[in-house]
């Protein structure tokens, strides 16, 4: 017998369906509050944000610079208080457009050579600076592939699925003690998807797709609210890939075969078997 899906269409045996009730005029107006709510939270906290980072940098970086070069002493004494919002951030993205040039020619690189022994020679800060220099190289890279995939997988245990971003493939001494080709998952958290766990996942036990990451952390960020729609044809969205339930014709050959896809118990043109009885 074939399950049904929870998700199949119901005709209602074909009797019409009635017309929704019409909203009354409260009915209206909250609708109207939670579609202003929608609107406008977005922008505040967007706005709200973006004003805390600029005048956190500006509080930071305008003390260091000399009075007389800082143009906020030209301002008219009515605007001294007021300054010039983003002048802080502007100076930050010179500063490093600048240290950027001179990395890239052979005094800079040799500077950097004689500061990088000098940190490597210190205990503590020579692990901190290494781990953090890595994984901006990776992140920031551009030939990495680092979180550039989404994947659906088991966690954290069979039956329960959860979306993880591919950061590489498995190196080194976890995956020559592995007999599976496992991949590294970043497993993120909700709401903060900056924390999470590091995931050696078998290749063959992550699904990958089609959303972009973007999508995927409005996705994590959101708990769920916020669902990017299936862009797959329609004939590919009907077909399941793989189940965290077993049906009574199904079933998922993972402990034996490792493989996560739904596979028939008996053959084209037999009857199904039926489920051995466990003795109590």
């Amino acid at each position: 017998m074939n399950a049904k899906r929870d998700d199949a269409p119901d005709h209602n045996n074909g009797a019409p369906t009635p017309p929704l009730p019409s909203l009354g005029i409260l009915g209206r107006l909250r609708t109207y509050f939670l579609t202003g709510i929608l609107v406008s939270a977005p922008l505040a906290i967007t706005f709200g944000l973006a004003w805390w980072f600029i005048e956190f940098v500006d509080g930071s970086v305008m003390p260091l610079i000399p009075a007389k070069y800082n143009p906020e002493i030209y301002l008219p004494d009515a605007y001294q208080s007021y300054g010039i919002p983003g002048f802080g951030v502007l100076v930050v993205v010179i500063v490093i457009t600048l240290v950027g040039w001179l990395t890239t020619n052979f005094a800079g690189r040799a500077l950097i050579k004689v500061y990088e022994r000098i940190l490597g020679r210190i205990p503590a800060v020579r692990s901190v600076y290494g781990a953090i220099k890595q994984i901006l190289e990776t992140v920031l890279a551009n030939q990495s592939n680092a979180f550039r995939q989404a994947v659906l997988l088991e966690y954290p245990r069979r039956g329960m699925w959860a979306i993880g971003f591919i950061t590489g493939e498995t190196k080194g001494e976890v995956q020559n003690l592995t007999e599976d080709r496992v991949i590294n998952v970043f497993l993120p958290t909700t709401p903060n998807p900056t924390s999470g766990f590091l995931l050696f996942v078998p290749k063959r036990d992550v699904i990958v797709l089609d959303m972009t990451v973007e999508e995927a952390i409005k996705m994590v960020m959101s708990g769920g609210i916020v669902t990017p729609a299936d862009r797959r044809p329609k004939d590919v969205q009907e077909k399941p890939v793989v189940s965290a339930k077993t049906y009574e014709d199904v079933d998922i050959l993972r402990e034996k075969e490792n493989v996560p896809v739904l596979v028939s118990r008996h053959e084209p043109g037999t009857a199904p078997q039926e489920p051995e009885k466990q003795d109590s």
